[in-house]
């Protein structure tokens, strides 16, 4: 991948973030960009993954990784290409599912050779990660899925989700702190709402936060369907303990749980759950009540 033309936030924005003192830390990856991510209790051999999603970061898990922490975890929370305290590519067409991929797959498995891995996936996170598994379902140990899935475009996905994609084009400005407070339950403060601005300071750094809606695979021939079939092949056969917390106030994702359920073999007999009162964004709105429940499940 040739060196992609992309921005980079000033440190100034993420300063004093309300319940984010969190160490940063860095790995080039394809495309000659730099990507962060958060590496709490470095020295635990006990991995857990969080993956974000749109147009979100790894702020987004600051009420969940002391609690996690604290049990004992390594923690993991990286801010997809795009987003957050990573580099940021300035052309739409710069972005694809594919490179996201490659990217994650860069930083998990190649900068920080992880392997036994426990993983939390909501939103965008989900489609990045389940993929990941059903690629490389050796590097995994145990699956929280929260509020997301994995589409391949052979099943509609839905009038929330087309509203969606169809009004994210069309918003300029692209207000991500808005965005981030329509899927919650909970009203969020100003500073708290500037932080989930934070990583971008002007529209020219949110190319990948608007293409997003685009690159979810809607129909049967959309470039990451294929990949997506496959995937499911090996999701099919997984048998790693596998739970799903979602929300009960989430119009997009609302019944993908039960494909999950129904289609991976590890969610057989799990204590699945729906997280009460929360939105799209379960993470903010009930991030410690989804921590604790992820103890249970991976010290069961």
């Amino acid at each position: 991948m040739n060196k992609i033309e992309a921005l980079r936030t000033p440190d100034s924005q993420f300063e004093n973030l309300p319940g984010y003192a969190f160490t940063p830390n860095y790995a080039m990856v394809p495309g000659e960009l730099r990507m962060h991510y958060l590496d709490e209790n470095p020295e635990n051999e006990n991995t857990i993954v969080l993956l974000h999603g749109e147009p979100s970061w790894s702020y987004l898990y600051r009420k969940m990784i002391p609690v996690l922490s604290n049990a004992g975890f390594r923690v993991i929370a990286p801010d997809l290409i795009g987003f957050g305290k990573s580099d940021k590519p300035v052309h739409t067409s710069d972005y694809s599912f594919q490179r996201h991929m490659d990217w994650m797959k860069s930083l998990l498995f190649d900068h920080l050779n992880l392997s036994n891995i426990n993983l939390f996936v909501q939103d965008w996170g989900g489609l990045i990660g389940l993929r990941l598994l059903g690629e490389h379902p050796d590097r995994f140990e145990k699956i929280v899925a929260a509020n997301t899935g994995l589409p391949t475009g052979d099943q509609p996905m839905g009038p929330a989700f087309e509203k969606w994609k169809q009004q994210s084009q069309m918003l300029n400005p692209f207000p991500v702190g808005q965005i981030i407070q329509m899927g919650t339950t909970t009203k969020l403060d100003g500073p708290i709402l500037q932080a989930y601005d934070a990583p971008f300071p002007d529209e020219n750094y949110k190319a990948g936060a608007k293409i997003f809606p685009v690159l979810v695979p809607s129909t049967p021939d959309d470039p990451a369907s294929e990949a997506n079939r496959r995937a499911w092949k090996g999701l099919m056969k997984f048998e790693g303990p596998f739970l799903t917390l979602f929300s009960d106030m989430d119009p997009i994702t609302s019944g993908g749980e039960k494909v999950l359920q129904k289609l991976i073999p590890g969610s057989a007999s799990q204590n699945h759950q729906t997280i009460q009162n929360a939105g799209h964004f379960l993470q903010e709105d009930k991030g410690e009540e989804i921590a604790e429940k992820m103890i249970a499940f991976l010290k069961s």
